[in-house]
């Protein structure tokens, strides 16, 4: 899942913890499970799960805070309270253990921020009268409809491969005419979803979606969506939006309210989780905040038009500048905590 990384020395850990925590689980536990992990039943099974994040719990712990956790895709809050048994470095714990729960609906509501900072940028006025496509209606794509209906988006069409959750928001939905509902069942129905003629497509379900084969595919003027890792190849398929004149908001500046939401929980909440009133939240989604949704779309942009870069690389290089300075108060602590585990053997220890 999402993993709250405080400093730019520990990002590498985001890329392998998952892997190298896989190899020790199945070392550990492949005499016992081999036979039940290869039955069809695996992944909804409550027992294999318990199993599967505790051991990944009990990994988080071995690596000392450097890396916390967090609520993804594939990810249930049950399975983060499971792991919140063996480590205190998790996040999107559920309500009734202190925690902020899924973030599905402040990341929703971030990536419509997102959508008003890009046509803002591009001169394209707000909300109101726009076709807005979206590519998953799980968690985060169900909100979302809700919040461009109240901006006053003109037509929404929404589609998934899952039919019980379709069915989910057509529930929510039904009778509001802007919205058209679709199951996508065959490639056939994607590729349609897809070139649907719009001004905003907005990837919501899984990565890897803007490739060489669908982005040729795209009628639309703006892409923005809360998928993570949209980008197929970021050094290549970044500059084939450019090259199409296809504005393109990278995905994590667009769905970042998920991990402002967890990255905040350790510090308590003002007023319910039911309503997005907590201002440490809030600001983030205030237009007029230099560092929030709205602006820092519009720096994205900018930076990308000024210097003929594709926006993922003049994002990626605003990043890089953020995360070069070092945490006022605990200056460069997670690599302070990796070297702890260099000079430790933590390797060693963990394969034991």
């Amino acid at each position: 899942g999402k993993g709250v990384i405080a400093e730019p020395s520990s990002v590498k850990i985001h890329d392998f913890t998952g892997t190298v925590w896989e190899d020790q689980f199945r070392q550990r536990n492949d005499r016992d499970l081999e036979a039940y992990l290869n039955t069809e039943k695996v992944i909804g099974d409550r027992f294999y799960r318990n199993i599967l994040f505790r051991e990944y719990g009990e990994f988080l712990t071995s690596l000392r805070g450097c890396y916390v956790a967090a609520e993804d895709a594939g990810v249930a809050v049950q399975d983060v309270d499971v792991v919140f048994e063996r480590s205190r470095y998790t996040t999107c714990i559920s309500p009734d253990l202190g925690g902020s729960g899924n973030p599905s609906v402040p990341t929703a509501a971030g990536v419509v921020r997102a959508m008003e900072g890009a046509l803002a940028a591009e001169g394209m006025g707000t909300l109101k009268g726009k076709a807005i496509v979206i590519q998953g209606v799980g968690n985060v794509g169900r909100p979302m409809i809700g919040y461009l209906l109240e901006k006053g988006a003109a037509s929404i069409i929404a589609g998934d491969v899952d039919e019980s959750i379709v069915m989910k928001a057509k529930a929510d939905y039904q009778d509001v005419p802007q919205v058209e509902l679709r199951v996508l069942k065959s490639d056939e129905d994607k590729e349609q979803l897809w070139a649907e003629e719009c001004d905003i497509l907005s990837p919501c379900a899984y990565g890897a979606v803007l490739n060489e084969t669908s982005i040729p595919k795209i009628n639309a003027k703006i892409v923005c969506g809360a998928a993570n890792n949209q980008l197929q190849d970021p050094h290549t398929h970044g500059e084939l939006l450019l090259e199409r004149k296809i504005v393109y908001v990278p995905d994590y500046v667009a769905n970042r309210m998920g991990i402002v939401n967890c990255a905040n929980e350790s510090y308590g909440r003002v007023g319910s989780l039911e309503e997005l009133k907590d201002p440490a939240i809030l600001r983030h989604l205030d237009n007029e905040w230099e560092s929030g949704v709205y602006r820092t779309v519009g720096r994205v942009l900018a930076l990308s038009k000024a210097e003929g870069i594709a926006s993922n690389k003049a994002a990626d290089r605003l990043a890089d500048e953020c995360l070069a300075q070092p945490h006022p108060i605990w200056g460069r602590r997670s690599q302070e905590i990796i070297d702890s585990l260099v000079q430790d053997a933590w390797h060693e220890m963990t394969a034991a």
